[in-house]
């Protein structure tokens, strides 16, 4: 049977709703953590506190900022590519570029996220602190989304 827990060999229109359809939910999961994100960024500098953050730790709040913002238009991208091209025949072309735009949307969600946490870190411990589990964060990620996923694909290709 193929991953798509089908028939061995679904038909390609069958596998690009599959494929859609798969996508849509994990853009549901992530649009869902990006927004309430850059929310809570959004309110920060209306904060009394935030008149006591350093020069350096606002560079770095803005930079987190538009990462979430990008992060959310990206991830709200597909969904618009596909209102606009709904039924007209564009479902290969969709697929494949709403995977790439959301892969995209991943990364400055990922990017947001670390730096959410390098403030927070910064703020509560130093930057020791900060830059040391932030620079952690970055390998583990790196370790899941990329070198996992590649000693996978390997494996699979070996068998």
């Amino acid at each position: 049977m193929g991953d798509d827990g089908g028939s061995p060999h679904p038909s390609s229109s069958r596998r690009l709703d599959d494929n859609w359809e798969e996508l849509l939910q994990e853009l549901r999961v992530a649009q869902t953590g990006v927004q309430i994100l850059t929310g809570f960024l959004l309110t920060l500098p209306f904060s009394d506190a935030f008149e006591d953050v350093p020069q350096h730790s606002r560079v770095v709040y803005g930079c987190v900022l538009g990462c979430a913002v990008v992060a959310t238009l990206l991830l709200l991208t597909p969904v618009a590519l596909h209102r606009a091209l709904f039924r007209r025949g564009q479902r290969p072309w969709l697929v494949e570029t709403a995977d790439g735009v959301a892969r995209a949307g991943l990364v400055a969600m990922a990017l947001a996220n670390i730096g959410a946490v390098w403030l927070i870190l910064d703020f509560v411990f130093g930057a020791a602190v900060a830059w040391g589990f932030s620079a952690f964060l970055v390998l583990g990620l790196l370790a899941g989304w990329v070198v996992v996923p590649m000693l996978r694909r390997r494996a699979a290709d070996d068998g």
